[in-house]
């Protein structure tokens, strides 16, 4: 039975793509859980009308994993409520095909609804959505980019059992420098950034500058700011699938842990973020000869206010918390600063106009669609509360900051926090801050009983 989508999609767009590209053999259909996994199904060609007509059913459960795929029965999704079918739309511009797939294949983004039309409100993308709302009742839309750091690694470990440096894929070159914003270094990862490029543009994504990164095997990849948020979160989880994809084509691991090597710098995901009017003006931008704008000031008093209780959001895994040193590029402060990378949230110099704040806390590992969520919370949190963020760091903001507000210094006491936070259960609603911080006490209940390589190393032989 055909039904009115709930998202907008049209199946005009599948036909349309359908007809333009006739080598499509097969669609993967996406949608993104609590930990930003992907989760979905591949259908057949002649499936992709029907799923734009009718959605697709999909369980519940499908939002209540925890990192390894296992169901969390405390999310209340799986038995509480049998554990039945719900429908999954597509998300109307996101049917693109998938670059270097034989036979052809395409990808569509999909989220959750109730049968009946409702979003399903443990779906990530709807907590997104809830705050752009909260924004778009005032007249203002968020604009944003996503920074996307990771490593290439070689599938083989070393001689002591831990990850290196992928080998260049030009040539089988091995570098176990740092090599940061090293060109010729980049030259070696040419053939599989290409690749990436082209597998970008595919997907109407706007990959730009490459940097190598400041440790072994790390690069950077930035993306062109958009006017829409979401669409900046998009960019980022199918960029993340796009790396992955072509780096094991050629041979090497694309790792998007935090921290996967434990002498060098993690790997980070950058929050660009900035807020237009009705107009297209940026409302952080200040008056020549005015000091800074009041809006920005208080979106950033209200992100420093709010960090602790959303720092699980930014560190949701017990490896995101190894990135937190001091030194190393990751913040371990609530500090705000210009021009200044030791400070948890960055105003950039440069044209007035593009004024931003770029938000550090957050690994590569978290969900960008939370963190976005998060993130305009607390400035949301600001603006109406009219905080002050204090005093600019203007040196090492890796100091320690006694008067700043308090934050978790580790996994066990983020989840703590997050658990009892109602910043966020207001920010995601109560379903999909429920389904989160479960989907994370059963992560640490697995971790906490697993007996690691380490604790054989330390005691096995000792005590």
């Amino acid at each position: 039975m055909t039904q009115t989508c709930p998202t907008g999609a049209d199946a005009a767009e599948a036909e349309a793509f359908l007809a333009d590209h006739p080598e499509i053999q097969a669609i993967d259909i996406v949608l993104h859980d609590s930990n930003g996994i992907g989760r979905g199904k591949i259908i057949r060609r002649h499936e992709l009308l029907s799923l734009y007509r009718s959605g697709r059913h999909m369980p519940i459960s499908i939002l209540g994993l925890d990192v390894c795929g296992e169901d969390v029965h405390e999310t209340g999704l799986i038995w509480d409520q049998g554990d039945g079918d719900l429908r999954a739309w597509p998300i109307p511009g996101t049917l693109k095909p998938i670059h270097g797939t034989s036979p052809a294949r395409a990808e569509v983004l999909m989220s959750l609804y109730e049968l009946d039309g409702r979003p399903m409100t443990s779906d990530p993308r709807h907590a997104l959505q809830r705050q752009v709302q909260v924004f778009a009742e005032r007249g203002l839309r968020p604009a944003a980019a996503f920074e996307l750091e990771f490593f290439l690694l070689s599938g083989d470990r070393g001689p002591d059992g831990r990850v290196q440096p992928a080998r260049d894929v030009l040539d089988g070159r091995a570098s176990r420098r740092t090599e940061v914003y090293s060109v010729d270094h980049l030259h070696g990862m040419l053939p599989l950034f290409s690749d990436i490029y082209a597998g970008a543009e595919a997907m109407g994504i706007k990959a730009e500058t490459l940097i190598s990164e400041y440790a072994p095997g790390q690069y950077e990849l930035t993306l062109h700011y958009r006017e829409d948020a979401m669409q900046a979160a998009d960019d980022i989880v199918r960029l993340k699938r796009i790396v992955r994809q072509h780096a094991r084509a050629h041979g090497v691991t694309a790792c998007f842990m935090a921290k996967p090597v434990e002498d060098y710098a993690g790997s980070g995901m950058h929050f660009h973020v900035s807020l237009q009017d009705l107009d297209g003006r940026n409302v952080f931008a200040e008056e020549p000869g005015q000091g800074w704008n009041p809006a920005l000031l208080n979106a950033l008093g209200g992100l420093r206010a709010t960090m602790g209780e959303a720092m699980l959001v930014f560190a949701p895994h017990l490896n995101s918390w190894r990135r937190f040193a001091s030194q190393s590029y990751a913040p371990v402060s609530t500090a705000w600063g210009v021009n200044n990378r030791s400070v948890a949230l960055r105003v950039p110099e440069g044209d007035v106009s593009a004024r931003r704040i770029e938000h550090r806390p957050s690994g590569v590992d978290a969900n960008p669609y939370l963190v976005a969520a998060a993130v305009l919370a607390g400035m949301a949190h600001g603006m109406d509360h009219r905080l002050d963020p204090g005093p600019e760091t203007t040196g090492n903001a890796y100091a320690e900051d006694p008067d700043g507000p308090v934050i978790p210094r580790d996994w066990r006491s983020a989840i703590t926090a997050a658990t009892h936070s109602d910043f966020l259960k207001q920010a995601f609603g109560e379903d999909m801050h429920r389904t989160f911080t479960a989907v994370k006490e059963a992560e640490y209940a697995r971790v906490a009983r697993t007996i690691s390589e380490l604790d054989y190393d330390l005691y096995l032989h000792t005590i």
